[in-house]
């Protein structure tokens, strides 16, 4: 066996070990490139997920806000129609003939004057009252009409202005009257 022998068995178990290691080098990169394909694929699931759990949570809050604002728009709709309604039964009262007023006047007076030592009316309706009512008038007061009714030492009034008894009957019926308009 000659040098030229020796040194091409060498040579070619060193090329038969670099291809070896080559083939090793190229099966473990292929199985890092595969694990970080699968880690990559699975990155990105997770971030899709958690992008489309985002988008649902925000398209929930915007939905959410908007039916409050519709809500909110609808309620103030309504408290500025009651509102117009409970006017309109004001100028209704205020515009009451001199006849319709001397009747309630008369009515309010006949029931609840033996309660009282005094009776006040706004000014438009004092001469009637003063007419009507055996009681002492102890003057004026602001309003649509009625009377207020006072016991002798001013510690009980009773309140049959006109503005008291809407306001009364108001907060008593305002439910059934939103039912009545709103359904």
């Amino acid at each position: 066996m000659g040098l030229e022998t020796v040194v091409k068995d060498i040579k070619d178990a060193a090329e038969a070990e670099v291809a070896q290691l080559n083939r090793e080098a190229d099966a473990e990169a292929t199985l890092i490139l595969d694990e970080a394909k699968q880690n990559a694929k699975k990155i990105m699931g997770e971030r899709l997920a958690k992008a489309e759990d985002d988008i649902t949570k925000l398209r929930q809050q915007e939905i959410s806000s908007a039916n409050l604002e519709v809500k909110r728009t609808l309620l103030n709709a309504r408290k500025e129609v009651l509102e117009e309604v409970y006017t309109q039964a004001e100028e209704s009262i205020a515009a009451f003939s001199p006849e319709k007023n001397k009747e309630l006047l008369k009515s309010l007076i006949e029931k609840n004057e033996a309660s009282g030592k005094r009776i006040y009316s706004n000014a438009e309706s004092e001469e009637i009252v003063k007419e009507l009512s055996s009681l002492e008038y102890a003057g004026n007061i602001k309003g649509l009409g009625g009377v207020i009714i006072e016991n002798e030492d001013g510690t009980v009034r009773l309140d049959y202005t006109y503005d008291g008894i809407l306001k009364s009957v108001n907060e008593q019926l305002l439910r059934q009257t939103s039912d009545i308009l709103f359904g």
